[in-house]
């Protein structure tokens, strides 16, 4: 364990929605959904934190959120107008420190280990760029620091909105002793319900085991947890790196064969999985959609094509070639994934993204 190093963890809050409100006065403190048409198959890709009082969270069909919310604003998603405030953020991230990884538009990890021109300590260095950013971008953001990644990123999620925690390496056991099973990196649904099986709720339950014994039952992932249960995390920042796939995926909060329901995750992935491609300025040549059924089976299906894939409606274009290649609609999903793969650097200019609105 290398307590010595200075990890910050920055996430920005409601990062879309928020958008919309500070350039939008008339959005402010009302319940804002940045998404489709609720008359239609629009799906909630953001939501402001009015809107999430409601129960409204993103991949919620536009239509179950208008009925928890009878007097949301739904707007639709200005994709290149969030694309331009990222860089910003991320230019921001590196006037303070030239090793930043960003995890998505709106998240970064940022190593503050050998700074020598800011504050010493990494929490008001934290508070520092938190304040800049509100300052220049009328935003905020949350932010966790702690000595790894792991650490850092649960911490972000402490105190949210526009909050700071900290993580020192002298509360790393105490804190990771009663973290729920499901905080932990690489822990999904799936996975927690095996764990809750076997008796593993928190992290103090997971140190009850031996490392063979959970790379025994959860494979790569099982190592990795034995170490963090311990506050173990060596991953470095990682600056630059190369992909081989651009992808996300979620998992349904209750299976499903509604065939409404999944097109409104796809066109969520759709929008994640394009916003991530012109975000890293880049397209593929193969698309793939990953479906796993009720009983565990997952099965993938892929499109390789010519021209370059690297916007939203590229991929929405190969959808229902895909889906045909499925059994969507007649067996219940329990997952559905979508991926770019043969990445390229785009060859040409980034459309807007939207959502359909049918």
């Amino acid at each position: 364990m290398n307590a010595e190093r200075k990890i910050i963890h920055i996430d920005m809050d409601a990062f879309f929605a928020s958008i919309e409100q500070r350039d939008n006065p008339e959005y402010r403190g009302r319940p804002l959904i940045v998404g489709g048409d609720p008359r239609h198959r629009g799906v909630v890709a953001a939501c402001s934190y009015e809107a999430r009082q409601f129960g409204i969270h993103s991949a919620m069909s536009s239509s179950k959120a208008a009925k928890l919310c009878a007097k949301a604003i739904f707007v639709r998603p200005r994709m290149e107008q969030y694309k331009q405030v990222s860089l910003q953020l991320m230019k921001i991230f590196r006037n303070y420190t030239p090793l930043v990884e960003p995890l998505s538009m709106d998240e970064a990890f940022l190593d503050v280990t050998n700074n020598i021109k800011f504050p010493p300590s990494a929490t008001l260095l934290a508070e520092e760029i938190c304040r800049k950013i509100f300052r220049e971008l009328h935003l905020t953001a949350s932010a966790g620091v702690s000595y790894n990644k792991f650490l850092a990123k649960v911490a972000s999620d402490l105190n949210k909105p526009n909050g700071i925690s900290t993580i020192p390496p002298a509360k790393a056991l105490e804190f990771l002793s009663t973290l729920r099973i499901r905080k932990f990196f690489g822990v999904g649904k799936i996975t927690e319900k095996k764990m809750l099986s076997l008796g593993i709720k928190n992290g103090g339950d997971l140190r009850r085991y031996s490392k063979e014994n959970l790379v025994h039952h959860f494979g790569k992932t099982g190592a990795f947890l034995y170490d963090t249960a311990r506050g173990i995390d060596n991953r470095p920042v990682a600056v630059h790196h190369t992909r081989k796939s651009i992808g996300n995926e979620t998992t349904l909060r209750k299976d499903s064969d509604d065939i409404v329901e999944i097109n409104a995750l796809l066109t969520d992935l759709s929008l994640r999985v394009a916003g991530a491609l012109q975000r890293k300025n880049s397209g593929g040549h193969t698309i793939t959609l990953k479906v796993r059924y009720d009983d565990f089976t997952t099965i993938t299906r892929s499109i390789s094509v010519r021209n370059t894939i690297n916007c939203y409606e590229d991929i929405i274009d190969y959808l229902p070639k895909l889906i045909e290649k499925t059994e969507i609609g007649r067996r219940k999903v329990r997952l559905l994934g979508l991926s770019v793969t043969r990445l390229v650097e785009a060859d040409r200019v980034p459309r807007q993204l939207l959502l359909p609105f049918l």
